[in-house]
Order: structure tokens, then C-alpha cells, then sequence
């Protein structure tokens, strides 16, 4: 497993104090937090469906923003890389990412909506 990259949450002044990781390898999305108590969640890039920057006033001044993702995973249908640097490179770098992923399985949008509601007329 090839690290692709790996930063952690930056909070005072851009820093980074805190004990939250986030890690993109070739396939999957790690994010590690807890100092006592470990957390460790990961997310099949190609389950991603929608990546969103978001960069507040004072995050930009710091030079970070907030990545919130849209996933088709189960236990994790939305999270957030929170605080993080060159916010808008890793935005689009997680976001080709996905879209190789799922060329590689040949997944689309399709298999991940809900196809309960829908009729077929003949």
C-alpha cells in the first residue's frame, strides 16, 4: 500500500496539533483519530460520489480549507477532511483519484442510487 498523501487536521495558526490523520492511498481513503482511543476509518475511494471545498475566512487566512465528501459507504455517508493544507490541490487530486477508481471497477452513479422507485412502463 503506496501512500499516495497524509496530513493531519491543523488547528491553532494552520498547525498541526491534533491527533487526526488523513492518509489517500491508491484505493482507499484513511482517517485516524484519538490519542488514548484509536479510530481508524477507511473509505474505497470509489465509493466517493461528491467532493465539496469548503474554506472559511479564517482558514484561508491560515492557508486551509475543509474537504467534505459524499460516499456511497455505509457506516460513513459523509465526512469531512477538516483544516488541512493545499486544500484545493488535494481537492482535485481525491477527486481525479475517484474518477480513475472507478473507471479501473467500472462503477457508475447507477449502481449507487436507489432503484426501488422506479416503473417500468410498457
Amino acid at each position: 500500500m503506496s501512500v499516495i498523501w497524509s496530513d493531519r487536521k491543523r488547528t491553532l495558526f494552520g498547525l498541526p496539533l491534533s491527533f487526526t490523520k488523513y492518509t489517500i492511498t491508491e484505493d482507499k481513503l484513511l482517517i485516524e483519530s484519538g490519542f488514548f482511543s484509536k479510530n481508524e476509518e477507511e473509505i474505497r475511494l470509489y465509493r466517493i460520489m461528491d467532493v465539496t471545498l469548503r474554506r472559511s475566512f479564517g482558514q484561508r487566512i491560515f492557508g486551509v480549507g475543509t474537504i467534505h465528501c459524499c460516499s456511497a459507504d455505509k457506516s460513513t455517508p459523509e465526512f469531512d477532511i477538516k483544516s488541512i493544507k493545499d486544500s484545493k490541490e488535494i481537492k482535485n487530486l481525491l477527486s481525479d483519484m475517484v474518477e480513475e477508481e472507478r473507471a479501473k471497477k467500472r462503477v457508475s452513479m447507477r449502481e449507487f442510487t436507489d432503484d426501488s422507485d422506479v416503473h417500468d412502463i410498457d
